[in-house]
């Protein structure tokens, strides 16, 4: 069975524009059959892009990307940093290059296939994750146990969840790889958590 976390999607093409509207921004991207969320920004991703704690002038990555809303608004929304979209699923990489283009983000933001953190190299300032729950609560917790080894110290990996629907373990893994999460906001019944690497973590 396909799921828009697989490698490589089956289904036929079905390239679309849709309109994706977060952070003071209305905008036109890019989407497709065979990815997560193709019609629309869902409301797990938008509660994410609004309440994202993001410091002008970091480097970001969008882990999970989809079409690379996360990034792109980002990126837009925040003019001095760069930003980095990775997924598994080819079609969602080859979607997001394609909106980085469209909004003439070549210089700040590109797309990278990769298993979970495979093909990532460095360390980042944030890392933003809308996990694939659907995918299962190992898939979820090796990214948040991997996003560690690649945050520069203070750095935040934030992600979203339904906190009764999943969010509560998932939280609850973040406390214990990072040494603490806090949720920061509710919007739309989800809510967006945040953990800081300490300056002694490796």
């Amino acid at each position: 069975m396909e799921h828009y976390f697989s490698e490589k999607p089956g289904s036929p093409l079905s390239l679309k524009k849709i309109r994706v509207a977060a952070r003071g921004k209305d905008i036109e991207m890019y989407s497709a059959s065979g990815i997560f969320s193709k019609d629309r920004l869902d409301k797990g991703t938008k509660a994410l892009l609004e309440l994202a704690r993001v410091k002008e002038g970091s480097k970001v990555l969008d882990l999970g990307c989809g079409n690379g809303a996360v990034g792109i608004l980002i990126a837009l929304s925040c003019p001095k940093s760069v930003v980095l979209m990775s997924d598994i699923n080819s079609r969602a990489v080859m979607l997001a290059e394609k909106n980085i283009k469209l909004h003439n983000l070549e210089a700040r933001a590109k797309a990278v296939q990769s298993d979970a953190f495979s093909k990532i190299k460095g360390a980042f300032d944030l890392i933003l994750l809308n996990p694939p729950q659907t995918a299962g609560k190992e898939i979820c917790f090796r990214l948040i146990e991997e996003s560690s080894a690649h945050l520069n110290s203070r750095g935040t990996f934030q992600m979203v969840a339904r906190h009764n629907k999943g969010g509560r373990s998932l939280q609850d893994k973040a406390t214990e790889v990072f040494g603490n999460c806090q949720a920061v906001g509710r919007k739309s019944g989800f809510t967006v958590y945040l953990s800081e690497k300490s300056v002694d973590s490796k």
